[in-house]
């Protein structure tokens, strides 16, 4: 069963060891997180499914990674020591993993111990009070979002099922031309991503995130609008409320915190 939903960012400075100084910047989102966490420690879940655009992927489909233990790494980033480590929730994944082959969804499974950064930083963060949660990572793909987004309602049908208590966690940064302070510069497309991706994840207007035009999707440079199609798909016709804890991109890279509380 799904207890816990929200999407976070995966901004690397959220880390202390690579943030360091820069960290002051996104105290907001620091803040933010740690609801999260207090959040998520309150609703006891036995696994958390953390979906990131920066894991392995596929240009055709989409993918979990089951691996006998887990490891935080940051090592793109400069820092060698493991974040954590984690274990696997290896009997979810292989219910993801045939259920999604038996209703023609693509669907593979890979074996990595080190995990990608939009994995790390969420589970870091977000598992202080949670030594023992198991982990199940999931990546985007390189189909459309309409894909996505129906990848969302399968995967909700699969964990409708289980009796364990399974939080969802769309791992996602909006665009990387939000303002003036981006090092690769300002568009309007990042304005327009910002605006409309955080109003569709409040409203869970999916279809406004669907009809999203891809080429200024493109332009604005961004990670976030797969992940959050899938949480959506996920949460689709369930009674709930999303509120926004913080926005801030001091950086030029928006990154907001939104938490999806279920009825």
């Amino acid at each position: 069963m799904i207890v816990f939903a929200a999407m976070v960012p995966h901004s690397p400075l959220l880390i202390p060891s690579v943030g360091k100084e820069h960290r002051d910047a996104l105290a907001q989102t620091l803040k933010a997180y740690e609801q999260i966490e207090q959040a998520l420690y309150l609703a006891k879940p036995d696994t958390i499914i953390i979906i990131s655009p920066h894991a392995q992927m596929y240009p055709d489909a989409f993918s979990g990674n089951m691996s006998p233990k887990y490891i935080g790494s940051l090592k793109a980033f400069g820092d060698f020591e493991p974040l954590f480590e984690a274990k696997a929730d290896f009997l979810l994944l292989d219910h993801i993993h045939r259920a999604m082959r038996d209703n023609k969804v693509p669907f593979t499974l890979s074996s990595s111990e080190e995990l990608d950064y939009g994995i790390s930083i969420p589970y870091s963060l977000l598992t202080t009070h949670l030594p023992n949660v198991k982990l199940a990572p999931l990546s985007t793909s390189m189909l459309g979002v309409a894909e996505h987004a129906q990848f969302g309602r399968e995967l909700a049908n699969i964990v409708r099922q289980e009796t364990h208590r399974i939080a969802i966690i769309a791992s996602a940064d909006l665009s990387h031309h939000a303002n003036e302070a981006s090092p690769k510069g300002a568009t309007a497309e990042g304005a327009w991503f910002e605006t409309t991706v955080r109003e569709a994840a409040l409203t869970q207007n999916l279809q406004s995130l669907l009809e999203m035009d891809s080429a200024k999707c493109e332009a604005a440079g961004q990670c976030g609008q797969k992940p959050l199609a899938i949480l959506l798909g996920a949460l689709e016709g369930i009674n709930l409320k999303a509120s926004e804890l913080s926005y801030e991109a001091p950086f030029g890279v928006g990154y907001s915190v939104i938490r999806f509380d279920l009825a």
